[in-house]
């Protein structure tokens, strides 16, 4: 079967300058592919299965350069220089519900998901380190853990020798976009230091319209470390160490909205990829963070605001190991055998209840920890010289442990006192899971594929432990939630002629037991767990719906080409429809048969792209988004968007480089929130970017 590799990067509303730099294969049977691969090759079992291969640019943020895969999107339509850390959870193929992420992201094989949330900080990420992104659409991941009920995003670093190269952008609303990537041999070895840099004076989030005078510009301010040195132990045995630091301060465009979070990850990996005898790998990692947030309450007129809430110190930590091995069994067959173990620890500590902006009257203190440890095993076999099987399974066994909340009152008449000092019980669990599929090469051109999976995901100690506001609306945690399990199929068909590829898959998922956020009441009152809601707000728990089913299609398409000697140029374009809908009874009777909430029908992109062999280049991006709900009860709407952005670059030579961006070239209002009293938040609006890179190998 032949896969080929989407070989130029997606547009990206951020905008620096960039040489492109060919990504280097690690492992020899991916050399063709043009992929950077830093694990073992890639399996013969992935035939079977919906996936994408994108290059990373340095001019985009990751987070913005994966929106251009049909049916992957984040919790919300803004990216982290606006949106609030903690909603920036991904998943595919409508499997939303919270911002916890259902599909997996790993980088260098390492777990990424916050161990607290399960969201992403991807402002701790920089795409100059980084070669390219795969992207298998699709639950039941048999080897990369649990977790992947809607997929799996991989990363890849660069292979990137000797060289330095660094650019500088400034852009509108006095904004700076800075990076710096430095390579060096060292012996046999190679060591990669990366550093990245962004801040701006940001936009005011709510519309023109219904501003006040407490609305003001979200500023923000980010920045990332990572190094990383990858050494030949033997002929076939590498070392892979590496070291990532990241920072992130935001503000929500009024006062008492600030989130600062940051967080530190090691983690060193072993990989063997004898060619005749056994390959094996062996990984171990560790993740600290730490998040506060405030939550301010702003009156109806938006003329004043006064603090509500706010969690000051929100400390966790993620642990983890993974192992495989590859026996020699044949040439025909690839068996894949291991095992993984990851456990998180976290707590939140909070004030509420405030007085005035500086005096709480209560502070809660709520935490725990899970952990999960599987075994997995899988086959494939070439059963004929056009099809591929393959199949597998995983047993695992998770925990949920030392659960708490306690509540104390802070100020007079009882100062100390304790209103609330609950221990949660235990629980534990086994979940067994598989996945199967075949490669069917019906022509040297077309390739009919299918596969059916189960997958599962244990609740984060966010969703079980955490409670949160977003404006009025109060949310609270849910201590007893059971993991989401997922079923699943798709029949898709590979079209790959060469300067033309094409891809069509057809899906149907549910999942039972999906974690979402489920009106209960409205205020005012005082409710569990959250305490005061004003009249303008809703009371919302955490819950397990019954299900959320979720069938639709995919659509990829590419033509690659070349105009005039050294220019080619590419069109691209992909679409997915989703039709996603929820099953509920009890609490959440009032959500059964409605959509999702955060999840659009309709989800387009299409490019065309010039490129010269100098760096010099044109890009024009479209891309759209359908209208989908804020809320589980379908009763606020965001509207549909569409929109476009541009990049022109010319290279002085062939070490300078000058480029000019913009970002949604005609301002669409693409609408991110809506509060219960219709508010209206906004991505990012028109921006303009000039900048320059150089590059010296």
């Amino acid at each position: 079967m032949k896969k080929s590799i989407l070989a130029w990067p997606l547009v990206a509303p951020v905008c620096l300058l960039s040489v492109p730099v060919a990504a280097e294969t690690v492992a020899d049977a991916e050399a063709a592919e043009g992929i950077t691969v830093t694990g073992l090759p890639l399996p013969d079992a992935d035939n079977a299965y919906s996936t994408i291969e994108i290059e990373l640019d340095t001019d985009e943020r990751i987070e913005n350069a994966l929106r251009g895969v049909p049916g992957l999107q984040q919790f919300r339509r803004s990216d982290a220089r606006s949106a609030n850390p903690t909603s920036q959870g991904i998943t595919i193929r409508g499997l939303g519900g919270n911002a916890s992420s259902r599909a997996v992201l790993l980088l260098d094989g390492v777990p990424q998901a916050d161990p607290f949330g399960g969201w992403v900080a991807w402002p701790g990420y920089d795409a100059l380190a980084l070669s390219s992104a795969r992207i298998t659409r699709g639950g039941g991941s048999g080897s990369e853990g649990s977790g992947a009920i809607a997929g799996t995003v991989e990363l890849f670093s660069k292979d990137v020798g000797n060289l330095i190269e660094a650019g500088i952008a400034y852009g509108s609303r006095n904004s700076v976009e800075a990076d710096l990537l430095f390579g060096r041999e060292l012996g046999q070895g190679q060591l990669t230091v990366s550093a990245n840099y962004a801040r701006g004076d940001g936009f005011i989030p709510i519309i023109e319209s219904q501003r006040g005078d407490v609305d003001r510009q979200a500023e923000y301010e980010q920045a990332g470390l990572a190094v990383r040195y990858v050494a030949p132990l033997t002929d076939n045995t590498e070392l892979q160490a590496n070291v990532r630091a990241f920072t992130d301060d935001r503000e929500r465009g009024f006062a008492f909205s600030e989130n600062h979070n940051d967080g530190a990850d090691a983690s060193i990996r072993l990989v063997n990829r004898s060619d005749t005898g056994w390959q094996w790998s062996a990984l171990g990692y560790v993740q600290i963070r730490n998040f506060d947030v405030s939550f301010g309450g702003v009156a109806a007129d938006r003329n004043s605001v006064s603090r509500v809430f706010e969690q000051f110190n929100v400390p966790s930590t993620g642990l983890g190991a993974r192992f495989e091995v590859r026996p020699p069994v044949g040439d025909n067959v690839e068996l894949r055998i291991g095992g993984d173990w990851r456990r998180t620890e976290g707590e939140t500590n909070e004030n509420f209840f405030f007085l005035d902006d500086d005096t709480p009257r209560r502070s809660r203190n709520a935490g725990g920890s899970t952990a999960t440890y599987g075994a997995f095993v899988e086959a494939s076999v070439q059963a004929s010289e056009a099809l591929t099987l393959t199949g597998g399974g995983r047993i695992d066994f998770w925990a949920i442990d030392d659960g708490f909340r306690k509540e104390i009152e802070l100020i007079n008449p009882f100062p100390g006192s304790v209103r609330t000092d609950a221990q949660f019980a235990n629980r534990d669990g086994t979940e067994f899971t598989a996945r199967g599929g075949f490669a069917f090469d019906a022509t040297d051109q077309l390739t009919l594929r299918g596969a059916a999976y189960l997958g599962w995901r244990l609740p984060t100690l966010n969703e079980l432990f955490r409670p949160f506001r977003v404006g009025p609306d109060a949310t609270a945690a849910n201590e007893l939630l059971e993991p989401e399990r997922v079923k699943g199929a798709e029949l898709g068909l590979d079209w790959d002629s060469g300067p033309f590829s094409a891809s069509a898959t057809l899906f149907y998922n549910q999942l039972d037991d999906a974690v979402a956020n489920v009106t209960l009441d409205n205020g005012p009152g005082l409710f569990p767990g959250v305490g005061f809601v004003s009249g303008a707000g809703v009371f919302r728990q955490r819950q397990n719906l019954d299900a959320i089913e979720s069938k639709g299609i995919e659509l990829d398409a590419e033509f690659q080409g070349n105009l005039i000697g050294a220019i080619d140029f590419s069109l691209r374009a992909g679409y997915s429809y989703v039709d996603a809908q929820v099953e509920a009874s009890g609490a959440a009777l009032a959500v059964n048969g409605l959509r999702p909430a955060q999840i659009p029908e309709h989800n387009g992109f299409a490019a065309f792209r010039l490129d010269g062999d100098n760096g010099s280049g044109f890009e024009l991006t479209a891309r759209y988004i359908g209208n989908q709900f804020e809320d589980d009860q379908n009763t606020r709407r965001l509207d549909d968007a569409f929109t476009i952005d541009s990049r022109v670059a010319f290279a002085v030579n062939d070490r300078l480089l000058v480029e000019g961006r913009v970002e949604n070239l005609f301002d669409a209002r693409v609408e991110t929130a809506i509060s219960s009293s219709n508010i209206i938040e906004r991505a990012f609006p028109r921006t303009f970017w000039i900048g320059l890179r150089t590059k010296i190998e």
